[in-house]
């Protein structure tokens, strides 16, 4: 019965997407206040309609209802209960349907913390907004409905992927749906802004918090989705450059280009029509991701699903709204007249360069991504594009972005100089460059990608304390350390923000320039040594799980006599679902990980062991974290809860109350 209700709830919710799309967007046209009104009550009731079809479809998992399909291809009885619960998400429909709750989630809020908002422009978003909602719920209900009964419901499941069925990946997946979902709501400030004929310093404003709050669960998401593949995977990689890894870094950097382009609307009013392209551009990224994940193009070992249909209604979906949006954009673009004028040397052009490097990084992968698809479909060759193109070609903007970065952030906004721009930072770039020539003179014969990392991550840091510290302005040490407390949340967000992406450069460069591997053959009893460390395969033995087979190992390691770590790999077989998977072992520390892998079994009674010293692997991921706890500071500045600037109504606008 409960199922039968969120079924229904679902169907309510598409109805209520509808009308909210429709009634509001009129309402505004027509400057009818009372249909303007119906938007807010219709995004809370589309939000708890949803809310409680995802609740039924939990629940269903909760208790192992095998009655509908979706529990029995993806739960089992004896399947831990964190794992029922991402089970409800670790398919195809089931994730559809979270996308879908997170999409009237930002609606919702939308309505709820939008009264500083002109009525016209709330209204508008607030249409847009469920006219993308009408559409995933069509998807849903048409293509991929999660309540699909069964006529003679099994005595148990199928299980859930193995791979998924991990801790890492019970959060990964809804804190990267919260980012790409939120860029929806950056898309419909920006065709309502399109709509109204309205651009301003206010627009700005009321659009940053929401982009910002995309990026940093973006950030969150892939994240954990690298962590989750360093430690679970087995091969001992964050990033292989695979299409659905791409497909959710591709929204970051155009997400990162708006929240900076977004600045230079609010503070100086000019870059309007990139900036409403770039909103648009995000969430289409989105909606591409969404494409590849779903209709099965390009091969990824992510894919939820390999249907083309599903394929073709997304590619609908997709085509419809970037379409709809780029007409109207070329149609109104050319009365975005920028206010603003600025000189070749200003904070505005460094920050138009930061949005031309990022947009052109994001293009460059995406060419990367879809080229096996275009060379297949034109010249019927099959192709793959793998890391050493990646690595080549995106590597230089990160270099240009990381050097760019400290001086943007501290040039002045209208008209500097670069020379006095660059005399706080020199101290600065000096040290950088002199421990990047320790580090090239110490690693005697390496490449020189670990150097230039320390080089380019150190100059990134210590840009971002330099900036926050003349944010002080002059006077004794006591009285600019008084006034460091009482700086806004977002300049102290951007500083964080900056670091934490100077701490990544770093242990990015690192960890590829100086990680080693060993791989041999080790009996029962065997010690080998590995960069200093003496590891000895004391033991193999079978273990059950409670849905699992394991063969674990037991690795005792010791550092000059003295004992580091008891560790234990593990080969796991699922037998319901019939797949094996490899559970790395992991020595975590400061300033290395010390990797163990357990292989096959050998014809001379020995066992594959594979042994990886990581340094710096732990700062990567702490480096995104403080990327996204900088993003986090900076929503919790009071500038960003109350939207004020000018509200000055375009022609044919509604007032604002």
């Amino acid at each position: 019965m409960i199922t039968e209700l969120g079924h229904f709830a679902l169907i309510l919710a598409f109805m209520v997407a509808i009308v909210q799309a429709v009634i509001p967007l009129v309402g505004a046209h027509k400057g009818w206040r009372g249909w303007m009104a119906v938007a807010e009550p219709a995004a809370t009731t589309q939000f708890l309609l949803t809310g409680f079809s995802f609740a039924a479809l939990t629940y269903a998992f909760v208790v192992s209802d095998f009655s509908l399909r979706l529990v029995v291809l993806n739960s089992h009885t004896a399947k831990p209960m964190i794992y029922k619960i991402s089970g409800v998400w670790g398919n195809h429909e089931g994730s559809m349907l979270l996308w879908v709750l997170i999409l009237t989630l930002f609606g919702a809020c939308a309505a709820w913390f939008g009264g500083n908002l002109p009525p016209g422009l709330r209204a508008r978003v607030l249409s847009v907004q469920s006219a993308i909602a009408v559409a995933f719920f069509a998807f849903i209900l048409f293509t991929s409905n999660p309540f699909e009964r069964l006529a003679a419901p099994p005595f148990d499941g199928q299980d859930l992927n193995p791979l998924l069925q991990d801790p890492g990946l019970a959060f990964h997946p809804p804190f990267l749906y919260l980012g790409y979902v939120g860029l929806s709501m950056a898309f419909s400030f920006a065709v309502a802004a399109l709509l109204e004929g309205r651009v301003d310093a206010a627009w700005g404003r009321w659009v940053r918090p929401w982009t910002l709050a995309a990026w940093v669960f973006l950030t969150i998401g892939i994240a954990l989705g690298s962590w989750w593949a360093y430690y679970e995977l087995g091969w001992g990689g964050f990033w292989f450059w695979d299409p659905v890894e791409n497909a959710s870094f591709m929204p970051w950097l155009l997400a990162a280009a708006l929240l900076h382009s977004a600045i230079v609307v609010e503070k100086r009013e000019a870059l309007k029509s990139w900036t409403i392209l770039l909103a648009i551009m995000a969430f289409g990224f989105s909606l591409i991701g969404t494409f590849i994940v779903r209709s099965g193009v390009l091969t990824s070992v992510h894919a939820f699903a390999n249907d083309p249909d599903r394929g073709v209604f997304i590619l609908m979906i997709l085509g419809f709204f970037m379409g709809g949006a780029l007409m109207l954009y070329a149609a109104r673009a050319s009365a975005m007249e920028a206010k603003g004028v600025f000189s070749t040397v200003s904070r505005e052009s460094a920050l138009v360069m930061n949005n031309v490097l990022l947009a052109v990084a994001c293009f460059v992968v995406f060419i990367g991504t879809i080229w096996p698809l275009i060379a297949e479909m034109f010249f019927n060759r099959k192709l793959t594009v793998g890391p050493p193109f990646f690595n080549m070609a995106f590597s230089p903007f990160v270099v240009a972005i990381a050097m760019l970065l400290p001086i943007g952030s501290i040039i002045p906004w209208k008209r500097g100089s670069l020379a006095r721009s660059m005399q706080p930072l020199w101290g600065g770039l000096a040290l950088s460059l002199a421990l990047g020539a320790l580090v090239w003179a110490m690693q005697t014969g390496r490449s020189a990608l670990g150097p230039v990392g320390v080089i380019l991550g150190l100059w990134v840091v210590l840009g971002a304390i330099t900036d926050i510290w003349q944010r002080t302005g002059r006077g004794g040490l006591r009285n600019r350390l008084g006034r460091l407390g009482r700086l806004p949340r977002a300049d102290w967000g951007k500083a964080v923000s900056h670091a934490g992406v100077g701490i990544t450069i770093f242990a990015v460069a690192g960890l590829t320039a100086w990680e080693s591997e060993d791989i041999r053959v080790a009996q029962i009893g065997e010690t080998f040594s590995h960069r200093g460390y003496d590891i000895t395969l004391a033991d193999v033995r079978r273990v059950e799980g409670p849905n699992f087979i394991s063969t674990m190992g037991e690795m005792v390691v010791q550092r000059d006599g003295r004992p580091v770590a008891v560790l234990y790999p593990e080969k796991r077989v699922y037998p319901v679902a019939g797949m094996p998977t490899t559970e790395a072992a992991i020595d975590y520390g400061f300033l290395r990980d010390l990797y163990l892998v357990l292989g096959d079994p050998q014809e001379n009674g020995g066992w594959a062991v594979r042994t990886y010293v990581k340094p710096f692997a732990n700062w990567l991921w702490a480096g995104c974290l403080i990327m996204a706890l900088g993003g986090m500071l900076s929503l919790s500045d009071r500038r960003f809860r109350v939207a004020a600037g000018a509200r000055r109504a375009a022609p044919g606008a509604v007032p604002a109350e």
